[in-house]
């Protein structure tokens, strides 16, 4: 099945406002930023994304976030954006913050359909409340449920028309687990080959993951902190 959509604006049609929309990417790593780009453009609000960050101020979800086109974030970490930490601390923005292991061990369990799990990550703090306590071994764990979303968009370094995925480096971070969760998955990526091109032995997602591919272009791989040794 050939599942080539030709752009970013084409890939997300069906994308409501209201909806639940997980976001690969770590950082600035492997973030989708044509697909971001299109939803920017494309007005919708409402939106809970679930993404270990925002990006910046000026760059990633952080745009999303300056046109106030998302009412959720469900994320690992505030990181460099100003106006994330200004929308939560003001309560125009509803945060869940979960430790890092737990996000993505939480969208894992979506994506192979377990429901919930059990976890020690965040006992005796504020990401324990309301949540059922179990002792095993001696230590007290905390049940984590599993995470969805209406749709899981993903950026690859390679990708053939059947969807399946090749990931560069630490740009896979997030990007495969959630790729399992979405009820429909959009894939963009920066080179398109035809099928039997990718090695078998190198795919980390499989194309029965993925609704929709297209092949991005103009990516700018932005550094949130570019961090140089002074010459001596």
């Amino acid at each position: 099945m050939n599942k080539v959509v030709a752009n970013a604006t084409e890939a997300i049609k069906g994308i409501e406002s209201n909806m639940t929309l997980m976001l690969g990417g770590f950082g600035l790593c492997g973030i989708p930023e044509n697909s971001i780009s299109a939803l920017v453009e494309s007005g919708i609000n409402g939106l809970t994304c679930i993404s270990n960050n925002a990006g910046v101020d000026d760059f990633g979800l952080g745009l999303l976030l300056q046109k106030r086109q998302i009412k959720k974030m469900i994320s690992s970490y505030v990181g460099e954006n100003a106006e994330f930490e200004r929308q939560m601390l003001s309560g125009d923005l509803e945060v869940d913050l979960i430790p890092q292991g737990s996000l993505a061990e939480r969208c894992r369990a979506g994506g192979a359909g377990i429901p919930a799990f059990y976890t020690p990550a965040g006992y005796g703090t504020e990401v324990a409340e309301g949540k059922e306590v179990k002792i095993f071994n001696g230590k007290p764990h905390i049940l984590e449920s599993a995470l969805t979303a209406d749709f899981a968009i993903v950026k690859a370094w390679k990708g053939d028309r059947l969807g399946n995925l090749i990931f560069k480096g630490t740009a896979r971070n997030f990007n495969p687990v959630m790729a399992m969760a979405g009820k429909i998955t959009i894939a963009e990526v920066e080179e398109l080959v035809e099928p039997g091109e990718l090695d078998p032995n190198f795919i980390h997602t499989p194309g029965v993951f993925v609704q929709r591919i297209f092949q991005g272009s103009n990516y700018e791989k932005r550094i949130e902190q570019r961090t140089v040794r002074p010459r001596s």
